[in-house]
């Protein structure tokens, strides 16, 4: 995770043939995605055209350089009309002001939090009341060029600092097997066979017209991803 200003000045080393081919000049933002797309590139030889890399063409980030395989990994904005037309919105969230969807003014944004493996927006650094406080991407509804817009006040959960977001993420990716389960609970229960499900070594687990229940979507799940589709594929009601 790094901040948005950590990008800003970066050197930009081709991995190719080992030379720096400019520096990190912005960070364009995709508001509908949540993510930055592509990095400006600042190069004293390109002072007409604006040029830059898309964030999944970058090979690493790290502390003194962000890395590219080779130097077409640089584009001509005019080349990337979608990336033109992100930079024209101005999306830049530090300095913006954030109010709720009541209408209520909750503080200013003073900075960002990117995954720099994917780009994506973990979070916002919020100037609350003289207090410097961190809140999740996942209560930002709208990226503006001026304003965010969060959920409402009450519903707002700020951490004391930026290293909790890495936190919810890693939460969020043990979560999502339960989350899986879960939904294949909600979509099997109280539905009905309408052929006989076997196990991959043949044994015959759920007859045609068994009404399924939780321990029999349970049971199915530890057989595997395979008797699963079978089953899915196999119910009414």
């Amino acid at each position: 995770m790094k901040k948005s200003n950590q990008f800003i000045g970066l050197p930009i080393i081709s991995i190719q043939d080992g030379t720096e081919v400019g520096s990190v000049k912005s960070l364009v933002v995709n508001s509908q995605q949540r993510t930055v797309d592509f990095l400006t590139v600042e190069h004293e030889d390109w002072q007409i055209s604006v040029r830059a890399i898309p964030f999944k063409k970058i090979a690493g980030v790290g502390e003194f350089a962000v890395m590219i395989e080779d130097r077409n990994s640089i584009f001509d904005l005019t080349e990337i009309p979608i990336a033109n037309e992100l930079v024209q919105k101005k999306i830049g969230i530090a300095g913006a002001k954030i109010i709720d969807r009541k209408g209520q003014l909750i503080g200013e944004a003073t900075e960002f939090f990117i995954d720099e493996d994917n780009g994506s927006i973990l979070g916002i650094a919020v100037s609350v009341q003289s207090k410097e406080l961190v809140l999740a991407a996942e209560y930002v509804i709208t990226y503006g060029r001026d304003l965010l817009v969060v959920k409402e006040e009450s519903e707002l959960k700020f951490l004391d600092r930026a290293e909790l977001l890495l936190m919810k993420q890693e939460d969020a990716v043990s979560n999502e097997p339960d989350r899986i389960k879960e939904k294949q609970y909600q979509l099997l229960t109280g539905r009905t066979t309408t052929k006989d499900i076997f196990s991959r070594n043949g044994v015959l687990l759920f007859p045609n017209g068994t009404q399924l229940k939780k321990e029999d979507v349970e049971a199915a799940q530890e057989h595997g991803p395979a008797v699963l589709a079978e089953l899915s594929m196999n119910v009414v009601g």
